[in-house]
């Protein structure tokens, strides 16, 4: 796998929070423009539908979780990216993982993490 990585002045538990809430999906990630769980919360073994740009929905599922650590996706059946986040001094690391096939997929990523800090910073300042 590829990985992107950034430091965060945020608490970790923060960043979890925008990296697992269906909602933020689409403020933070730029190939997402919804999307939602069949039913239940988010939890290893969940499926649901994400929404491309283009409005095409995919089926995925939630093949990995270690909560408030990590987790992973298939999308359309395909394994797709891994998100997580460790707490590191003055915040955290929140990173994203593409497959070895996508490497192209990495400056999208890049985007999603520095939306993910925005949002996390900004949330600190409201709170």
């Amino acid at each position: 796998m590829w990985t992107v990585s950034r430091r965060i002045p945020a608490p970790a538990d923060t960043v979890w929070q925008l990296l697992t809430d269906l909602d933020a999906w689409p403020v933070w990630g730029p190939t997402v423009a919804g999307a939602e769980l069949d039913r239940g919360a988010f939890e290893l073994g969940a499926t649901g539908r994400v929404w491309t740009p283009v409005g095409v929905p995919l089926p995925f599922t939630i093949t990995e979780l270690d909560p408030g650590r990590t987790w992973a996706w298939r999308v359309a059946g395909v394994p797709a990216t891994r998100h997580g986040v460790e707490p590191a001094a003055g915040g955290c690391r929140a990173w994203m993982s593409a497959p070895v096939w996508a490497p192209a997929y990495l400056p999208v990523l890049a985007v999603g993490l520095r939306r993910i800090g925005d949002m996390a910073i900004d949330s600190g300042e409201d709170g």
